[in-house]
């Protein structure tokens, strides 16, 4: 069904259609991976030491935003 859609669109093999909502939810995931890259990348070029527990606030951060795009059903 989805190849029929695609050759009644006249899309090529590299091109989709995805809802403006899933689009949108996307980039704010993607928005939010990347806030939380770049802070763990300031909060650890900064000086000073990191307590465990600062440590695992910044990891916890990373995975819950990896998470978001884990659990996305992108096929």
């Amino acid at each position: 069904m989805t190849r029929q859609r695609a050759a009644e669109l006249d899309l090529s093999e590299n091109e989709l259609v995805i809802a403006r909502d899933q689009l949108d939810a996307l980039h704010d995931e993607l928005y939010v991976l990347s806030c939380a890259v770049d802070d763990a990348k300031r909060d650890l070029a900064a000086p000073g030491r990191r307590s465990a527990k600062e440590l695992r606030e910044l990891v916890d951060w990373l995975i819950e935003a990896a998470e978001a795009l884990q659990a996305r059903n992108l096929l």
